[in-house]
């Protein structure tokens, strides 16, 4: 009747109970990791909805557009909230911006399709680094989390083989609840890693197939542009005139 009482005791609720201060904190920076990753996997997949969301209607306009002046009214209006938009709300920038060069200041330097390709490279950087956001620390989470579970275990094993040895006890029963019980750490560890890989694969992705359409959008838009400031179109002119207040990025 003693044995069935104290095997009934034995538990996540006993573990925590009989857990030292280092296994306390241990436990708190697994729940930290748990949340910081749940939180990156709802926020990320809420934005990289609205992003997909923004950029078809976007391109839909976009290609569907007369030309590059309907295109800047409809990014004064709409506002910047995806990749394409700001690839293109750089592009009408840096077309503005060359027409209008005094030839005094280094960024105006080079040809007009270098000037272009410098604008563009930018934005393609910047937005990838928007889409790398909380990359590292799915990645680090996903890597360190067992380590930290495995480390709660192997001091849950050493403590409860003290606590054996000093009660004079080894028989089977006595060693199996402690280590089964410190081998819960390594369970929350895993607990917490796992979510924060396939976050991490998924997002990374996603991350790799908007970049490949938004560098194919890139050459597309650098052609238009480039044919366009070298040649000083009218339709050019005007998405300049459109296009005079810079666009402030929502998403």
């Amino acid at each position: 009747m003693e044995t069935a009482a104290t095997q009934t005791q034995l538990g996540f609720a006993h573990f925590i109970a009989q857990a030292d201060g280092l296994a306390h904190f241990l436990l708190v920076v697994l729940l930290v990791m748990s949340v910081i990753t749940w939180t990156l996997i709802v926020s990320k997949s809420i934005a990289n909805w609205r992003m997909k969301k923004h950029a078809q209607a976007f391109l839909a306009r976009f290609w569907d557009a007369p030309g590059l002046a309907s295109v800047a009214e409809y990014l004064q209006n709409h506002g910047v909230n995806d990749p394409f938009s700001h690839l293109t709300h750089h592009g009408l920038k840096a077309a503005e911006q060359y027409r209008n060069k005094t030839g005094q200041r280094l960024i105006e330097s080079g040809s007009e399709d270098e000037f272009l390709t410098r604008a563009l490279r930018r934005a393609i950087n910047q937005d990838t680094a928007r889409l790398e956001y909380g990359h590292t620390m799915l990645a680090s989470i996903a890597s360190s989390a067992p380590f930290v579970g495995l480390f709660g275990t192997v001091w849950g094993i050493y403590h409860a083989l003290v606590n054996i040895g000093m009660s004079g006890s080894g028989s089977l029963d006595q060693v199996a609840g402690p280590v089964g019980e410190a081998l819960i750490m390594t369970a929350l560890g895993l607990a917490v890693a796992i979510p924060a890989v396939l976050a991490y694969n998924f997002f990374n992705r996603a991350k790799r197939q908007m970049l490949s359409e938004v560098d194919g959008f890139a050459h597309d838009l650098f052609a238009f542009m480039s044919t366009g400031v070298r040649n000083n179109t009218r339709i050019e002119k005007d998405a300049a005139q459109v296009y005079t207040a810079p666009v402030a990025r929502s998403a």
